[in-house]
Parts: C-alpha cells; structure tokens; sequence
C-alpha cells in the first residue's frame, strides 16, 4: 500500500534542494537542522528510496531525488496558489456570487439587484446561470451554482426555500382582442384560443394546464417561443394570447398595448424565493444578495396589488 506524501515533508524538500543545506533549511523553516533531517528521512521511508547524496556538507539530490523535485515543486506551488486564493477569499468583498435565475427574473428583476450588490460589493465575482424553475434548482442541486432565483419547488426537501414574493397568473391578449374588448372572458372560447408560450416543459406550463384541467378545459394549440418579448409582440400583433403575471408586462399593460384578465374564478398563484442547499451556511455576499431581492420584489408585488 503506497502511503500519502506529507505536504509539510515535500515543502522542506524542495528547500533543501535549492538551498543544498539542513542548516539553512532549517532556518528558513524556523526548524532545528535535526528536524529537518528526521523529516527527510522520513520522506525517504515513505517513497521507499534514497533521495539525497551527501559530500560532505553539501547535499546533492540523487536521480531518485531529481525526478521527486519536478513534481515537488509543482505541488508546493499549487499549495502556495491556494493559500493565495483562500486569504483573498477572506478579504472583504472578494469571493464569487453564482446565480440560477429564469429569464424572466434576469429580465425584470436582477439588474436593479445586481446594481445594487455591486456597490457593497464591487470584487466579488458574480456570474448567472439562465434557466426555468427545473433547470435553475438542478444547478442548485449539482452546485453550479450557489442561489438560485426560482418557483418554489415541490418534495424537494434537501433545499431551503426563501419566499419573496407571489404573484396572480392572467390572460394577456391584445388591445383588440374580443375579450378585451368586452371586458370579459368568454370561458368556452378559451380552448379555441393560440396560446403562445415560452417554454412547453416548463414549471408554469405544467402549472398553466393543471389550473385549466380542474375545470375541464383542455388547451389544445400552442406556439412555444424561446424569449418573452417575442411572446408579448405576437401577442400584441393578434396572433395568440399567453398566460403571464403581469409585472412581467408592466410597460405593455401601461401603454394599453396589452390588456390582462382573470384566468378564472380561482386565483392561479406561483411563489417565488431564494433556494439553496438546506443547513448549508450563507456568506455576507448570499445574506446581502437576497436582502436585496427581497427589497426589489417586494416593490414589484406592492406594485403589481395597487
């Protein structure tokens, strides 16, 4: 059974081989010049061969010896590189951020976050991960990334859920709309409807048609689209409608350019946090960050209820 190389035992190592001396070593490692020598005797017994000449009171590295220095310098520099990156990381502001965030998030609500974030934290790397709900906690759950900006997930009890906000799904449809028109829904023309969509497989899709099936309604034809401002511009143009919050459509919703209406009679509500592995300790960077999620979108759902 071959045993581990000591950290401590390859750092005095590679000293010794540059300085040529115990004594020196020793010095440069505030050790006696014995311990430096019980420690390479020690490296010796565990590589099972003899590394050092001695002449006189020079020391010499054997071919043994040579071949251990190129990979021994190597690792006490890869050693020393951490240590760097660890007492950076202990800086204030320093370390990384990493986000899982839906499109529409990184749209509507992160810059404002961000904005902010990057004044209290101006060197802390912040990188974003875009996905839906599903994909945003699997990122989570594989540790791409370290919050994830999301629905709240159902049965997945390893993750912490942070609430920020819930909002009211609506119908979304043009100005021109007959519905928008008359001000009303009518309930049996809903399955004759296009529904233009971003994404089938979606948390608020499954979530969309299970609203619609307790009511016997069945969504037959759907345009899925990969950006939700093309969704809103087909929609404003008359070639469908969508099921959206509106705080997604604010501007479209004040310029009448888009008009929302109640789904049902029911409201169709989604809750929106932070999530993040359960018990796993939060850095100031992951405290500020939510903080201030929590203030833009509690601004946003005092909006969205007024």
């Amino acid at each position: 059974m071959k045993v581990t190389i000591d950290s401590q035992q390859l750092h005095a190592f590679v000293i010794l081989a540059r300085t040529g001396s115990f004594t020196q070593t020793a010095r440069e490692l505030f050790l006696t010049q014995s311990a430096i020598s019980h420690s390479m005797k020690a490296l010796e017994r565990d590589v099972g061969c003899r590394l050092l000449d001695r002449l006189g009171r020079k020391i010499t590295l054997t071919q043994a010896g040579e071949h251990l220095l190129k990979h021994a310098e190597t690792v006490v520099s890869e050693m020393r590189q951490a240590r760097a990156g660890l007492d950076e990381l202990g800086k204030w502001g320093r370390g990384r951020l990493r986000i899982g965030a839906s499109a529409t998030t990184c749209q509507y609500v992160l810059p404002a976050v961000l904005r902010e974030f990057k004044e209290s934290f101006p060197q802390c790397h912040v990188t974003i991960e875009p996905g839906d709900s599903r994909e945003s906690i699997e990122a989570v759950d594989q540790q791409r990334v370290d919050l994830a900006l999301t629905l709240q997930p159902q049965g997945e009890d390893q993750f912490a859920f942070i609430p920020l906000f819930t909002d009211d799904m609506c119908f979304l449809v043009s100005a021109l709309h007959p519905w928008a028109v008359a001000g009303h829904v009518t309930r049996s023309e809903i399955p004759k409807q296009n529904f233009i969509i971003y994404k089938k497989g979606s948390v608020t899709w499954r979530m969309t048609e299970a609203y619609f099936r307790e009511d016997d309604v069945v969504l037959n034809t759907v345009i899925e689209l990969g950006s939700m401002e093309a969704i809103k511009e087909l929609v404003k143009v008359g070639l469908g409608i969508t099921v959206l919050a509106p705080w997604v459509a604010r501007e479209e919703l004040a310029k009448g350019s888009l008009v929302s209406l109640p789904v049902g009679r029911r409201k169709f509500r989604r809750h929106w946090g932070i999530v993040h592995w359960r018990g796993r300790r939060l850095t100031l960077a992951e405290e500020t960050f939510i903080g201030l999620c929590r203030s833009a979108t509690g601004e946003l759902s005092a909006k969205e209820e007024g």
